[in-house]
């Protein structure tokens, strides 16, 4: 396997942790951009991988890395994509979020639901977002899934102008 071939692996491992983890974290282990609010923190909840798992949805459905995918305000500002994208979602415009490289063959309602599912991930409160087995069942068709809110974290590490993305 390549180093530009995708890898996942571990979303749910951090349930083994449990909230009863006593042990000190020394080290940030994870990568930049996938890290859950609460684990910068130093605490680890069950709803860490989630967090990650959100934001590699995000990527996935967009075909741009959250790492380095700011969007242009119109200005000398950059938005954090997680923010664009989630704002997209909350506009109805899923057509301008999805992998270009696509050339518009996309189920979009399909896209929207990833979407959602991928917003609700990347909630600031570990209590917000599903678990990774409520994930499955949304994405499978078996929960229904309202429209979720823009992180307010996300959202004031990017500033409130508003993006642009091309």
């Amino acid at each position: 396997m390549t180093s530009s071939s995708p890898k996942m692996a571990d979303f749910g491992m951090a349930k083994l942790l449990g909230r009863n983890f006593s042990r000190v974290v020394t080290t940030m282990r994870g990568t930049a951009g996938y890290l859950a609010p609460e684990w910068i923190a130093g605490v680890a909840t069950p709803k860490v991988d989630v967090y990650s798992y959100g934001m590699v949805l995000l990527e996935i459905i967009s075909g741009k890395r959250n790492s380095n995918a700011s969007c242009s305000s119109g200005g000398d500002l950059d938005i954090y994509f997680p923010v664009h994208a989630a704002r997209k979602l909350l506009e109805g415009d899923m057509r301008s979020l999805v992998d270009q490289r696509l050339h518009g063959d996309v189920n979009l309602d399909e896209a929207e639901l990833a979407c959602k599912v991928a917003c609700w991930c990347i909630q600031d409160d570990d209590l917000d977002r599903p678990t990774m087995g409520q994930v499955v069942q949304i994405l499978e068709g078996l929960v229904e899934i309202r429209m979720p809110p823009i992180p307010r974290l996300l959202q004031a590490m990017a500033g409130t102008s508003h993006s642009v993305c091309s």
